[in-house]
């Protein structure tokens, strides 16, 4: 039987890494890597940097393209689905001809698996899943976020809800609201002046950036650093909470 690691790997910060995750890093004879042929891949880097420092067997590396969704798609979700079954595909292909039989192959995910990942979903679509899959939590952008602004996730008695940027304009309270993956900037067509914002980019890495306050307040600061941070890099990440005032 073949056998499938799905390891998180945290937000950025290689102190991060649980010691379960380095144990399983040291079980796999083979990690699959996408690229995805950004200027500045750092992720890729960071992955390749992590299984030089961790490792200490003898490892393959198979370094794959990753396929392209259409980010300007009209219907989003369909070109979600059809990308992953896309990468379904690509998965498959992988496990069946870069992986023996009794080997252990393994992704490095980039946060918590189970947060904002399309991996567990994209390998049910694969038609014959002759392997065994175990899954390794991680630490996720948002707990970072909460760590490194020093504020609690949830407050007495209320509760949190996680959502996309593209969804945060349906919210018609705003309580305690963690957002991800906004590429859009929701946060800036928003002007209840009892909201405040705590954001954070690159979490974990050398490259972080911070900013909290009142949203009226810095959300002009958060959308410049926001464009300069992209222009230097070639990409960004980040994830914020907003909180209503009491």
């Amino acid at each position: 039987m073949k056998h499938l690691l799905l390891i998180g790997i945290g937000p950025g910060n290689p102190r991060q890494i649980t010691l379960e995750a380095v144990d399983a890093l040291n079980r796999a004879d083979v990690f699959f890597v996408l690229d995805k042929h950004q200027r500045n891949d750092d992720m890729l880097h960071l992955r390749k940097a992590l299984l030089e420092q961790l490792v200490k067997r003898p490892y393959r590396l198979v370094q794959v393209d990753d396929p392209r969704r259409d980010g300007g798609a009209a219907d989003y979700q369909g070109a979600v689905r059809d990308w992953h079954r896309q990468r379904a595909a690509l998965y498959g292909r992988l496990i069946a001809d870069e992986l023996g039989e009794g080997e252990c192959g393994a992704f490095l995910l980039w946060g918590e698996p189970g947060l904002y990942d399309s991996t567990l979903r994209i390998l049910e679509l694969i038609d014959e899943q002759s392997f065994a899959l175990e899954v390794i939590p991680g630490i996720s952008s948002v707990q970072a976020l909460a760590a490194r602004h020093r504020v609690p996730l949830n407050r007495i008695g209320e509760p949190v809800q996680i959502l996309p940027g593209r969804r945060l304009a349906e919210v018609a309270r705003i309580d305690n609201v963690l957002v991800m993956l906004d590429g859009q900037c929701a946060f800036a067509d928003l002007d209840d002046p009892d909201l405040d914002i705590y954001w954070g980019a690159y979490l974990g890495s050398a490259d972080e950036i911070l900013i909290s306050g009142p949203l009226r307040e810095v959300k002009a600061r958060i959308l410049a650093a926001r464009e300069q941070a992209r222009a230097r890099k070639g990409w960004i990440m980040d994830t914020y909470l907003l909180r209503r005032r009491h």
